[in-house]
Parts: structure tokens; sequence; C-alpha cells
């Protein structure tokens, strides 16, 4: 590689300070002689979750030389609120400190375009590294353990603890819980104790503790109730045996809860997560998922909303099989045959008749999947939300109406259906006769999920860690309408021709895997679609050049880059082979003297080598 100039790594500032660091306010300069990866990540981003899992791993086997330091870095505006980014802190177990930046400062001093985006600094306080996306923990371990050897022959390299100090635990029966599911004949609740790593069976009053399967720490264990293990287990559906599916979202699998004995076993999934290129169908143990985030049962199968990569699948019990049943894998949102539909991170699915409700809480949206009118395959419709980067608080007809990143959606009694619409702690309803959406309930906290019982409706308040019952009222709450978009600044760009690179710098020991074809997958989309006038589709390039409308004005330009590298070792003729991938959602702005070319890093190298 050729020598670049150094980068001295810039200052770390945010108006909402630091958490996990005991009220001190470290620097850079404290840090120095550490190697210091931040993360740049926001709490409603699957794939930032994914990352924060890869790093536990390495914060464990290089604690006396690295510092991992969280850059919260806001996309809705629920998520720039001081409490609610204290809240996601613990949710996820983050055990290193974090810098909550509300305002994006250390987001544009960074340059950074996507979240998770992940940057190394090295004991002297210069940018090495800088990482897009998910799958980059091989390649960090190598840098990290190069830098430890490097630094600790000049004498740079500072071993000892770092600044993490955690949080006073709290003591309260539930915490962070995602789901819950009335459970027959008893009336209790089954609830996913999701930070506790754990279910909770609640009496009939919503409160009071009956039993708890699961050791309460985070593992992958099958057994007994008391032996059990799950990781922030989520999504809870009865099956018509009476047998429960639990969502397992960090472990990747789906587990089966045996009511009577309290018994847990896994019925799919491997314990992996779900790859680019991996089998979308087969024997549902040797099929890897990707963070199911809940579970549904409808039409004689198992429904899962697979946050992790957009898309639903489905498990058969009877076949014990899972696949693909809608979504591409890209980002975003578009209606249309299940096999063509995109998804952004779908979270909640309620059953109801001939429709499949699905939260979908990237793009704000509430969306149905349903049979086609011939009765053959299944179609994705949208009833309220327009996209990735419009959210909000306005009820009225669903065309104009808003959601904030809702988590979970149930079917009412009268037909129509109620959303908890997560960031703007409310509870709505949309009635698909009437095509208007109003508001239940407002002053929730973080309402994720919710079950209707005897005429009432209990809410699962995650942030405020209990069952919260509430009548149905006849007349909606009135709330005074907000609309918002991303607070991320729309890049001036210049219409008419465009160039579009992806910067990819196969990590130290590793090369492009060339052995099968093209190792490279770049996808170049548009909202709206017409923003791009030639170039839009997929190709095998890291490049695209593009021809923008300048009738567009604006939009976003959605990038979707996958590369695949393995272990450059010849004498080894199975190398072990790493996918890096990411989505990009970049506002622009199209005007005669904007950039004429955008680079996106997917991974890059910076050192000077």
């Amino acid at each position: 590689m050729t020598a670049r100039a150094r980068v001295r790594a810039p200052e770390l500032i945010g108006k909402g300070g630091w958490l996990n660091t005991g009220d001190k306010q470290p620097t850079l300069a404290d840090l120095r002689g550490s190697i210091v990866i931040l993360d740049f990540w926001t709490f409603c981003c699957v794939n930032c979750l994914h990352v924060l899992d890869e790093l536990r791993e390495l914060e464990e086997q290089h604690r006396d030389t690295v510092v991992v330091v969280g850059v919260h870095s806001p996309k809705f505006v629920h998520e720039a609120e001081h409490g609610a980014v204290v809240d996601a802190v613990e949710r996820y177990e983050v055990h290193h400190p974090v810098l909550d930046d509300p305002e994006l400062a250390t987001w544009r001093q960074y340059a950074v375009r996507a979240w998770p985006t992940l940057v190394v600094i090295d004991p002297e306080g210069y940018v090495v590294a800088q990482h897009a996306g998910e799958g980059h923990a091989h390649a960090l371990e190598k840098l990290v353990t190069r830098l430890e050897q490097e630094h600790a022959a000049k004498g740079t390299l500072r071993r000892g603890d770092g600044p993490y100090v955690p949080p006073e635990p709290q003591a309260t029966d539930l915490r962070f819980p995602g789901k819950a599911l009335v459970l027959p004949g008893s009336g209790h609740y089954l609830v996913s104790d999701s930070t506790r790593h754990a279910l909770v069976e609640l009496a009939a009053d919503g409160e009071t503790v009956v039993r708890r399967i699961g050791t309460g720490e985070r593992g992958f264990a099958d057994g007994p109730a008391d032996k059990a293990q799950f990781s922030e287990p989520q999504g809870l559906a009865l099956l018509p045996d009476g047998a429960v599916i639990v969502a397992d979202t960090v472990n990747h699998a789906l587990r089966r809860l045996d009511l009577e004995s309290g018994r847990v076993s896994t019925v799919a999934g491997t314990g992996k997560q779900w790859w680019q290129g991996s089998p979308t169908s087969g024997a549902a143990l040797e099929v890897s998922l990707s963070s199911p985030w809940d579970v549904a049962w409808f039409e004689d199968r198992v429904w899962i909303a697979m946050a992790g990569v957009h898309q639903l699948w489905t498990y058969d019990p009877a076949r014990e099989r899972v696949e693909v049943a809608a979504g591409t894998t890209n980002e975003g949102l578009v209606d249309g045959p299940a096999g063509d539909a995109w998804f952004a991170q779908p979270s909640g699915l309620a059953a109801a008749g001939p429709r499949l409700w699905i939260a979908d809480s990237e793009t704000s949206a509430l969306r149905w999947a349903e049979r086609s009118a011939d009765g053959g395959d299944y179609v994705i419709r949208t009833a309220v939300g327009t996209g990735l980067f419009d959210f909000g608080h306005r009820d009225g007809a669903a065309g104009q109406a808003l959601l904030q990143h809702p988590l979970g959606v149930t079917a009412l009694p009268d037909g129509s259906v109620a959303v908890s619409d997560t960031y703007n702690n409310a509870l709505r309803r949309y009635d698909p006769v009437s095509g208007e959406v109003s508001t239940l309930a407002t002053d929730l906290r973080e309402p994720s999920a919710a079950v209707v019982v005897e005429g009432d409706i209990v809410v699962v308040e995650s942030a405020r860690h209990r069952l919260t019952r509430l009548h149905l009222p006849e007349e909606a709450v009135r709330v005074e309408a907000v609309a918002h978009r991303t607070q991320r600044a729309a890049l001036d760009v210049a219409a008419g021709p465009f160039r579009l690179d992806v910067v990819f710098t196969a990590p130290d020991g590793q090369k492009l895997d060339q052995r099968y074809g093209p190792s490279t997958r770049l996808l170049v989309s548009a909202t709206p679609p017409e923003l791009i006038e030639e170039g839009a589709g997929t190709g095998t390039d890291l490049f695209r050049d593009l021809v923008l409308d300048p009738s567009a004005g604006e939009g976003v330009l959605h990038v979707s880059a996958m590369a695949a590298s393995c272990d450059d070792d010849p004498s080894n003729p199975y190398p072990a082979c790493h996918v890096h991938q990411q989505d990009w959602g970049v506002p622009v702005k199209l005007g005669a003297s904007g950039d004429s070319r955008l680079a996106l890093v997917l991974a890059g190298m910076d050192e000077e080598r």
C-alpha cells in the first residue's frame, strides 16, 4: 500500500456528555497509549446492535490495551433524548464508555456517513482504519494484535484499565421487556425479559411473578427452566399444540418452550448470524438466522420478522424447515410481490384473518402481507409510512399520517390495528375501513408490544419495565401533529453525470475471494426512483457511473455494497472467508454546483504503511 499522510484523530465532543465513566469527561489525550475503537452507532439500528455483539469478545480479549468508545449518533428525534440513550446503554449491556452526541458533532468531525461505522485510533492518537457496516471482527482482531506488537516495541503502548465505570444495577422484576403473550386457561402473561435474558410468567394481575424461565445470564443452552439460557429474547407466539415459540434474537435462533414442563429446546437456527450467500431455506437447525425480532402463527406456520436482514421468513414445525417468505435483504420501503419487496427492520407481527400486519420499524411504517387476488403468492402493502427518513406523530388519513420507529402491532377486536409507536411513546390505531390513524394513549415509555385482554389492552412499557393495562377508549386522544426528517444534512450534488465509489481495502492478511466469480456486489437505487436517470441496478464493480435527473430536486440514494475476502494463505486450500456488507441511505440535494462524486468507505486503511 502506498504511504498516506497520517491523520490526527479529532477530539470527541457531544452535547449529551458521557455515560459509563463515573461522571468523568475523558478526552483523547486521556486515552493516549491505548488502542481506541470508536463505534458510531444509534440504538434503533439492528446492524449497530450486531456490532455491539461483535465487539464483546474483542473487548474481553484485549481489555488492558483496547478502549471501545461508543459515539451515539441519533437518527430519530427520540434517540436524541439523553434519557433514552441512558436506557439504551443499559438495555443492550454496553460495557464501555459512551459519548452522547445528539447534534452529530463528532459524526461530522470524522466524516461518517453510515450506521454503524468503526474508526480505529492508534496509541499515538492517529486514525489508522475505518470500517462501515458489520462483519469486521476478524479484521479488527488482526489489526489490534499488530498495533499491540508495534507500539509495545516503540514504547507507546500503555496497558491497564480503561475509563469504563459500570452503572448501579436496578432491582425490578422485569428489565426492558420486549414482547408479551396471554397464556390460555390461566390468563397469565408470558413476557420476554430481554435485558435479563429470560422469560417471565406473570399472574393475571400483570405484576406477580409466577416463575422465571432461564438462568438470567446471557447464553445459549437448552434444558429445564432453571438451566436454559437465552440472549435478549423478544417475540413470542403460541402454537396450536400449546407450546410457545421464542425469537431468541441475539442467539439468531428460534426456541420452543413447553409450558407445562418449562423445558426449552432449539428448533431453528445454528446460533450463528446469517450472511449474504448463506442458504435461505432448508432444515431448520441447519440454516442460520439473523436477529429474529418477532414471531406470529399465520396460515399454518410461524412467520418470523427477521430484522437483521430486512425480510420475513417462515418456520414450518411439521416439516422442521425454514425459508424466506418476503424481502430481498435490501433496506427500504418497496411494496409489491413478496419476493421483490423491501423492508427495514420488521420488528412486530400480528395475524388477523387473511392479513399479517407488520411493524416495519426503520421506515416508521405499518404494512401487511396477504395472498394475491388470485390466491397465489403473497404481496406486501403499506398502510402508513413513506420511507427511511420521514417520521413523526401525525394523525389523520393514513396517506399523510406519521409514526416513529414502531416495534409492535396488535389486532383489535373491531378489525382495526393498534401500533406500539415506540419512539413516540404512544399507542396508535389504524382503521382499515376508514383509512384513518388516531392516537389511543400517550405518555407511555417506549411501548414495544401489546395484547388484548377482556376488552382492555395491556401494553409492554419497555422503558418502564412493566405491563400497563389501559381501557380501549371510544374516542382517540388528540395530539399536536409533528413531522420530522432525519437531521442528517442533505449532500449537495451536481445533476447530470455522477460517480459513485465504494472504497474497500481487504484487511491485513486477506485478499478478495475470486475463486467462484466476482467477490463484490453493488446495488444502487433511489427514492424517488426518478432521481437516477441512468445507472440504477445491481453490478459486481464497487463503482457506478450514474446520471442524476436535475428535475428531481432532492431525494435519497440507496447504496448496498458487499465484499468477500479470504485469508491470504497459499498453504491452506480452505482459507477462512469473511463477508463485509453495508447499506447506505444518503440524502442528496441536486444543484448546478454540487459534488459530482461520492465516496463511501466500506473498509479502508488510512495508516502510513
